[in-house]
């Protein structure tokens, strides 16, 4: 062989080896590439669900301000309704006041004012809450007394204080109740006071 044809088939092999080491680059650049577009793209995904999670919060929140917005005020109107019950109450229990003729008429006027008042509460998903029958709940019902009652289950609510109402699922205030209880007999009353020592 020449030294002519060995010097051109090394620099073919060098050519070679250069292109093959070229192209492992360019191999290696497109990687990077398609590594960095992935990346790019799955940032992308992310920012776009934080931006959808806080679009449905801030809903949800506009929601809630629309909703419960009123709820001190709805808590305050409630003592309106309790001074119509009270002064119905104390009205009809006026012994100089039960002598007038007017009495009823009078009465009458404070029932519808009051029926007008429940109606305007239920519109605004204002309700009050059942407590006939009702066991003791103290998500909804405060006891402020307990009744020895046999004749009842223990934790039933035997009558209402003071009514409690709801702001669609929230509690507005709850029942004041008196709650039954079962009667202590005075022989486990004496054992109890005696473990007690």
């Amino acid at each position: 062989m020449s030294e002519n044809n060995k010097k051109n088939q090394e620099s073919s092999k060098e050519n070679e080896i250069k292109g093959s080491e070229h192209q492992n680059k360019e191999n290696d650049k497109k990687v990077t590439v398609e590594e960095k577009l992935k990346e790019t793209e799955e940032k992308l995904l992310r920012s776009l669900a934080e931006i959808e999670n806080q679009r449905r919060r801030f809903e949800k929140e506009i929601k809630d301000a629309f909703e419960f917005g009123s709820f001190n005020f709805a808590k305050e109107s409630l003592a309106i309704l309790d001074n119509l019950q009270r002064a119905k109450e104390a009205i009809k229990n006026d012994e100089k006041l039960s002598s007038n003729k007017d009495l009823d008429k009078f009465l009458e006027n404070i029932n519808i004012i009051e029926k007008d008042l429940i109606s305007i509460f239920e519109k605004n998903r204002i309700k009050k809450i059942e407590v006939n029958n009702q066991k003791f709940d103290p998500n909804f019902h405060q006891a402020m007394s307990e009744i020895e009652d046999d004749s009842k289950d223990p934790g039933t609510i035997l009558h209402q204080i003071q009514a409690g109402y709801m702001l669609g699922d929230r509690l507005l205030r709850p029942a004041l109740v008196s709650v039954s209880k079962n009667k202590v007999h005075k022989d486990q009353e004496n054992k109890d006071k005696k473990g007690d020592k």
